[in-house]
């Protein structure tokens, strides 16, 4: 099943969420070699975006090799002036998409009247879509990035619904749809029927579907039980981007496949420090991927004596350790 964002279209339905602190370029490129068509960036703070001049920021946030394309730049803030000159910028940069995080539920973006706190004023969130969509050019799509509400009340969906209707109207793209509240931050289950009531209400526009996508499995019935076009995995992408080769397989009418060997898995974290090798320098290397590393651990048989190896890295060369240690086998290990 294609996925079409704006003038983009991609044979098949699998997105590379924006993931703070995890989705950078290694994480993005190694997502797209498993299967992802798509993928988000970290997202960044709209003044951030306008005002960091550094070198170590630039080349992690704006300088995209040519195969971490088509690419999406999430900005989120405050301010709607803010956000044409971000959205600028990420354009000057060569992202091919721009989106609009009003779905972040941490506190410091709720207190900062950022992410998730838009979904309380409509106006001032289709204020912030009309702005950036009048400065992007037309050729490139603008999305957005929701949850169902602030919280359970019927007013919350209201104005979710509301949301959605106007940011179409003002020619977003795309809208990627959380089924949690912000107040559930990622607590308690995703409620996917209201993904199925979103896109029943908004047939003929792009909707994809997140929240506890896990598995392949979860991948497969989430498409099946809601229709939305496509899917936005995050969390269940972190240590595990087999999750996009499966699903695949799972959409092709293949079997079911058991999860990557230890040979495989220690070849696919091989690969993402190479490419974090071209953007940081060891320390900073090591810092980003021990998240990533303690992740991956979960795939391990013996999941728990490797995450606390992993969690004690300071140095490539411990983490090579860890890996000639623990990841000599051939054996399937299956996925967390």
């Amino acid at each position: 099943m294609p996925l079409r964002i704006g003038p983009l279209t991609f044979d098949l339905p699998l997105a590379q969420a924006a993931l703070s602190g995890y989705s950078d370029a290694p994480m993005r490129r190694l997502a797209r070699r498993m299967g992802a068509v798509y993928a988000l960036a970290e997202v960044l703070i709209d003044r951030f975006a306008v005002e960091a001049q550094s070198d170590t920021w630039v080349r992690r946030h704006l300088r995209l090799a040519d195969d971490d394309h088509p690419i999406g730049g999430q900005l989120m803030g405050s301010e709607p002036t803010q956000f044409q000159f971000a959205a600028r910028r990420l354009v000057q940069a060569g992202y091919d998409v721009i989106d609009i995080n009003f779905g972040c539920p941490v506190k410091s973006a709720i207190g900062g009247c950022r992410g998730g706190y838009h979904l309380g004023q409509p106006e001032a969130a289709l204020e912030i879509v009309e702005r950036v969509r009048e400065v992007v050019p037309p050729e490139i799509p603008v999305t957005i990035k929701m949850r169902r509400g602030i919280d359970e009340s019927e007013i919350s969906r209201e104005r979710c619904l509301k949301i959605l209707e106007g940011a179409f109207a003002r020619g977003v793209a795309a809208d990627t749809l959380h089924g949690r509240t912000v107040e559930q931050k990622y607590v308690g289950p995703s409620r996917w029927s209201f993904l199925k009531e979103a896109k029943a209400a908004f047939p003929s526009h792009t909707i994809i579907g997140s929240g506890d996508l896990f598995t392949a499995e979860d991948c497969v019935r989430m498409l099946a039980e809601t229709g939305v076009d496509g899917l936005s995995i995050a969390r269940g992408a972190i240590g595990n981007p087999w999750i996009f080769s499966e699903t695949v397989a799972l959409l092709r009418g293949e079997p079911a496949r058991t999860g990557p060997t230890l040979n495989e898995q220690a070849a696919a974290i091989r690969e993402q420090i190479g490419f974090a090798l071209e953007i940081y320098d060891e320390p900073t290397l090591v810092g980003r991927m021990r998240k990533h590393l303690v992740k991956y651990a979960r795939l391990h048989p013996d999941h728990e004596q490797v995450r606390n190896a992993f969690a004690q890295v300071s140095r490539l060369a411990d983490i090579d350790q860890v890996l000639t240690t623990w990841y000599t086998s051939t054996v399937r290990t299956g996925t967390a």
